[in-house]
């Protein structure tokens, strides 16, 4: 037997990737159905937009109310999991998801992009790049009939902060490729996954390590490795952070993650780049990465999420 077949590179609990490029999932890949939530009164569905590829999103209609057919904004949510493991329809993120669509009163896509290693990157980007635009053409009746194309928020979990943060760029640097009018009003990251090449003031050695080696296996065409300006978007030759689309950013992190100096970096990057936006902090004390999924009734979960409705909200 090959030993790079048994030769375990990185080893997060949720998944085993080997020297190989293959990868055992033990979390994260458990999967509930859409459809009507009793306990937000949120309507769910699926949608295939690529027969070819599979890709799906799943898309969340709040109750109905008294608004007088005003069109609601759009979310677009990316999900975590190092781009490995995770799903539209994981447990953990459809919940996240309900909660979110009933208290901001919003209408949400949240796209099922490609994992790898099986669909190496920049598959995730490109799914995500077609699931946006895909959302912006009104091309579901859900959309069309109650979303607002004016009012367009990007949000995204962990990779998804970064796959969030790469849409985000790429709507200012190329526009959308849609026939409709359409504008992004505001980007968050909730504990977004950045790197690179060359670790940083208080970024530990070991996870800069285990994210040096999934990088190179799930990413191996990346420009510069780390480098690459879908991981780092502060690298010499990334697109300058002042062509960001959108009015608003709010970036999000927890005190106790080691992704947390890159994060606070990347916020202080955006904030002196010059960008015509509005960019707010907003750190959870006391918590690691993701704990608004993994514990979403704490009190410092509550509190991040009446920060998410906020900023939807405007305030």
């Amino acid at each position: 037997m090959d030993s790079s077949s048994t030769e375990i590179l990185v080893d997060t609990g949720s998944f085993r990737l080997y020297k190989d490029g293959h990868a055992d999932r033990a979390d994260d890949m458990e999967t509930v159905p859409s459809g009507f939530d009793a306990d937000t009164g949120v309507t769910s569905k699926d949608v295939v937009i690529d027969a070819v590829t599979g890709v799906f999103v799943r898309l969340y209609l709040p109750a109905a109310n008294d608004g007088g057919g005003k069109k609601l904004p759009i979310l677009v949510f990316f999900h975590g999991g190092y781009f490995v493991v995770g799903s539209a329809s994981c447990p953990k993120h459809h919940r996240f998801i309900n909660y979110v669509v009933a208290r901001a009163r919003v209408i949400a896509v949240s796209v099922d992009y490609r994992l790898a290693p099986e669909h190496l990157l920049p598959a995730a980007y490109d799914d995500s790049w077609a699931a946006l635009n895909w959302a912006m053409s009104g091309a579901d009746p859900w959309l069309s009939e109650h979303g607002d194309t004016g009012r367009v928020f990007l949000v995204g979990a962990s990779a998804g902060g970064n796959i969030a943060h790469n849409m985000t760029i790429a709507v200012g640097v190329h526009g959308l490729d849609t026939a409709v009018p359409a504008r992004i009003e505001g980007t968050l990251l909730l504990h977004p996954s950045f790197c690179g090449e060359t670790t940083i003031a208080g970024e530990p050695e070991e996870f800069w390590d285990s994210v040096k080696k999934r990088w190179a296996v799930i990413f191996p065409d990346a420009k510069g490795g780390l480098d690459d300006p879908r991981m780092n978007p502060m690298a010499a030759g990334a697109p300058s952070l002042r062509k960001l689309a959108g009015e608003r950013m709010l970036v999000c992190a927890a005190a106790l993650d080691p992704r947390r100096p890159r994060e606070r970096a990347y916020y202080d990057a955006v904030k002196s780049s010059g960008w015509g936006g509005e960019v707010d902090w907003f750190e959870s004390e006391g918590e690691g990465h993701a704990f608004f999924v993994l514990n979403y009734g704490s009190s410092e979960a509550v509190k991040l999420m009446d920060r998410v409705i906020a900023f939807v909200a405007g305030r």
